[in-house]
């Protein structure tokens, strides 16, 4: 099913007699039981008004149109969503409803925040087919609950979206990226908090252990970039050998490849997205024998690359974060559950939350249950 308008897609979610599979571009690997729904017809920027940095768009609109028309005004989605589609092998076009609903956000997020910190407003169907509208279209307008905020990362449980507004930001004039070689990741961390506690504005902090560099991004105008660069170049150069990307397009081409984790694209075993305190990321991967690994958002994002079939939460051991399986085979994600388990209480209020939106569980059912058995 792919309605064409908010009212198709009401009226198809409260005829529903059993479960609804809400799909957007199709590209983040979502498996759950019922018949698809998709969002992609529901397409269209409906609104853009550059000096106010503000947007809106439909749920099913493509996120390469959506950056193609901030482009034209020289503005961006600071927050760079990931494209999930080399990591899990998926095909199909990714879609801005489908960015909120899972709450994608890149290696900006140290300096910006995440997806839902620019989402003014939403539309959405909830599970009895009413259509719900929270926020607004312009950034003063906060009133009310902040449903807003809950449907972002709620991945299509609790409604489906059928608008976005979304604030927006400048481009930058120029970046590039300082090059730092390190022995191992308790010292990566530590050059990274360094860069991040610094006054140089740092907007990406990653690590590759496979090539022992630790990669920071600074942008801006280009005299201030280059004086940022070489103040990091005299903060970090105790920490070990330190250069920098000779370009503007080889520093952006270096931040794709980590918001798209490439290192793994390709590579057989189960990948899983740990969030974790950057203190204890050394500590926790120490313990994992991963076959790879790629720290973000300086350490409190860690890509990690497992044998198949591999229990990664029971290996890690005790942690203060979440581990969220990304792409695995349908019996490991069966066995072992794509999201990570809640505590008893916060079960609980999960479970009210999602019975208030979806009374008769049928949007995206069991996606954000332990042990479901769905991919992400």
């Amino acid at each position: 099913m792919e309605p064409k308008n908010e009212a198709e897609l009401a009226g198809i979610i409260a005829a529903a007699e059993g479960p609804l599979a809400i799909e957007g571009g199709g590209t983040r690997g979502v498996v759950v039981g019922g018949e698809v729904l998709s969002t992609s017809g529901l397409a269209g920027v409906e609104l853009y008004e550059p000096g106010a940095l503000t947007l809106v768009a439909r749920a099913g609109t493509p996120v390469a149109k959506i950056e193609a028309v901030l482009a034209e005004h020289n503005q961006r989605m600071a927050f760079e969503p990931m494209d999930h589609r080399g990591l899990v092998g998926s095909s199909g076009t990714p879609t801005i409803g489908g960015v909120i609903a899972g709450n994608i956000s890149g290696p900006r997020r140290v300096q910006v925040g995440a997806a839902r910190d620019f989402l003014l407003g939403v539309r959405f169907v909830d599970g009895r087919g009413q259509v719900i509208r929270n926020g607004g279209r312009v950034m003063k307008n906060v009133t009310g609950y902040d449903l807003v905020k809950l449907l972002a990362g709620s991945w299509g449980t609790l409604g489906v979206l059928s608008e976005v507004a979304l604030k927006v930001l400048p481009m930058a004039e120029t970046q590039a990226s300082v090059l730092v070689e390190v022995s191992d990741a308790g010292a990566a961390v530590g050059v990274m908090s360094r860069a991040l506690g610094s006054p140089f504005e740092v907007s990406g902090a990653a690590f590759d252990p496979a090539a022992s560099l630790v990669m920071l991004r600074v942008e801006g105008f280009e005299a201030s970039v280059a004086y940022r660069l070489e103040r990091l170049k005299d903060l970090l150069g105790d920490a070990g050998e330190v250069s920098f990307t000779e370009t503007f397009e080889q520093s952006e081409l270096l931040w794709r490849a980590v918001r798209d984790v490439d290192v793994f694209q390709g590579r057989a075993g189960d990948v899983w997205r740990l969030s974790v305190k950057p203190s204890q990321a050394p500590e926790v991967v120490a313990r994992l024998e991963a076959d790879g690994l790629l720290f973000d958002w300086g350490g409190g994002l860690i890509w990690v690359l497992m044998p198949e079939g591999v229990n990664f939460r029971q290996r890690a051991g005790g942690f203060a974060g979440h581990a969220t399986l990304v792409r695995a085979s349908e019996e490991v994600k069966a066995r072992l559950g794509v999201f990570h388990p809640l505590p008893a209480p916060l079960q609980v209020i999960s479970d009210g939350i999602r019975k208030r939106f979806d009374p008769r569980g049928i949007l995206n059912a069991g996606l954000m249950q332990p042990g479901a058995g769905v991919a992400i």
